[in-house]
Order: C-alpha cells, then structure tokens, then sequence
C-alpha cells in the first residue's frame, strides 16, 4: 500500500527527490527519513482470517542519518500493545 519510507522535511510530509538524475541519492547525515514497515488486509480478501479484515497496521520511526550511524528520533514511543494501552487510558484520564 506504500513503501516503507519517505523523507521528512520542516514544512511538507515528502521534501526532496528521491533519484538525482537516474541515480538513488545516498543518505547523508542530516537527512530525517521515516522507517515503517506495514501491514493492510481487505476487508473482502478471503485468504485473511476474518477478525483481520479491513485493518492496517503500521509503526513508525522517525531516523535522522548522523556521521556513521543514525539517531532514531522516535525511539521512545510506545511500540507494544501494553505501553500503547497505558498511554491511551493515560490521556483520556488527563
């Protein structure tokens, strides 16, 4: 349904071209980029068990390229049913 990435810029969700050229560009530090791998079933597919049909579900991460490595910006986002639990019950309560 969509690759698993794009760039993130200030203002606008995709920023920059992805080929220089017919050329992939090379991450460079400095690049903000997001990384999430995906799930989506049809709601009409008869191969998904029936209680998956019609969802979708994505994690995300936000990663910034740093000399020799990565910083993932994200990382301390709740990514378990458990913690995502307990963040939602503790906004509804605030």
């Amino acid at each position: 349904m969509h690759r698993t990435s794009h760039w993130l810029g200030m203002d606008v969700h995709d920023a920059g071209p992805y080929k220089e050229g017919d050329e992939w560009r090379r991450l460079a530090p400095g690049m903000v980029l997001t990384v999430e791998p995906g799930l989506y079933f049809n709601e009409d597919d008869p191969t998904v068990p029936s209680r998956f049909r019609g969802i979708g579900i994505r994690i995300e991460d936000d990663v910034l390229v740093v000399q020799g490595g990565n910083r993932i910006l994200s990382e301390r986002v709740p990514k378990n049913i458990a913690a995502i639990e307990e963040l939602m019950e503790a906004s509804r309560r605030s």
